[in-house]
């Protein structure tokens, strides 16, 4: 089994091709291309988000199809992420995007944070746990990264598409749980989102290779929300990574309350507003921030330590909104609140 690779970003994924072999890039053949459905069972924007695009700068920079920056450089898929290990942990399904032939898969390899390893203990196995689908015609896609012990098939196996190959996962060298979905033709990497035609205009292309109920769930969205939550201190990111902070309720006598957000995509001059409400409608905290540089993920929060007795007992709510400004005009990526009892 032998590998190829990509160079490593922010918050990036490296991926090795399961069973590539190295040959002289050939042009598209003019073959029937599949059309695939998403490779997911999670509703996009709410339980999973596009993290990374497939790259289509030449340089060193990176750009996504969209002309934005959700990508890094030499990206070659679409990553699709979940927000913490918590929700990897409750298992979210990776789907085979078209019918077609299982021709490698991997299922060994541990769910780890890339950035805790020696990373010369996965060399040659970057991608992780893997499944590798035939769909004719030197069509293939891979799905890369799921979790140790989820993977469904075997080679050999015929597929259909939505057929659950394992779950998501963070396997390989990979820094947050996600699935990295690989698209390929005779052994050249295809954007979906752009098919065999050259990337233009900024806009899924005409001859993109997604099914129209896909196309519609992956409506472009340059930046979001991960999650976001309640905690009693201040939080610190490995515990939001890991999906800790999942309260509906805190004491009355907390030492503080504190509101948290976790965003991605977020870039230089984009404005993050948060606070923080008490039962009775007053402002319990408040902040307004201009970031000053681009970021695959960031988080912040706002919150007050108790002053003496007990907080008041009832119904507090936490708001966050990402805006930032554009070409056409302020855009608002993230306007969210989230509710907690205080008791």
């Amino acid at each position: 089994m032998r590998a190829s690779r990509s160079n490593c970003g922010m918050l990036a994924t490296a991926i090795a091709l399961l069973g590539a072999v190295a040959l002289p890039m050939p042009a598209f053949a003019q073959s029937p291309a599949p059309m695939f459905a998403l490779p997911v069972a999670c509703e996009i924007g709410r339980h999973c988000v596009v993290q990374n695009y497939y790259d289509h700068e030449a340089g060193p920079d990176a750009q996504d199809y969209a002309c934005g920056s959700l990508s890094y450089d030499g990206h070659r898929g679409t990553d699709f992420r979940v927000a913490d290990l918590a929700a990897m942990t409750e298992g979210v399904p990776v789907l085979a995007a078209a019918a077609g032939s299982v021709r490698a898969v991997r299922d060994i390899m541990p769910d780890v944070d890339a950035r805790d390893i020696d990373r010369t203990t996965i060399e040659g196995r970057e991608a992780g746990n893997a499944v590798v689908i035939s769909h004719g015609d030197g069509w293939e896609t891979q799905y890369s990264h799921l979790r140790r012990g989820s993977v469904a098939v075997a080679p050999g196996d015929r597929v259909e598409a939505g057929q659950t190959l394992g779950l998501i996962g963070m396997s390989g060298l990979a820094e947050f749980p996600h699935v990295h979905f690989e698209v390929r033709l005779n052994d050249r990497h295809v954007d979906p989102f752009i098919g065999l035609a050259e990337a233009e205009g900024c806009t899924v292309a005409p001859s993109a290779l997604w099914v129209g109920p896909a196309l519609t769930a992956l409506d472009y969205k340059p930046g979001g929300l991960l999650s976001l939550g309640f905690a009693s201190q201040v939080p610190d990111f490995p515990a939001i990574r890991r999906g800790d902070l999942r309260a509906d309720r805190l004491p009355g006598d907390a030492a503080a309350l504190v509101f948290w957000f976790n965003l991605y995509g977020v870039q230089d001059g984009d404005v993050v507003s948060a606070r923080l409400i008490a039962p009775d409608g007053s402002v319990v905290a408040e902040r307004r921030q201009t970031l000053d540089r681009r970021q695959a993920q960031w988080f912040g929060y706002i919150g007050r330590r108790r002053l003496g007795g007990r907080w008041p007992v009832g119904p507090y709510r936490g708001e966050v909104s990402l805006r930032r400004s554009a070409d056409r005009g302020p855009q608002t990526l993230v306007e969210a609140a989230q509710d907690i009892e205080l008791r």
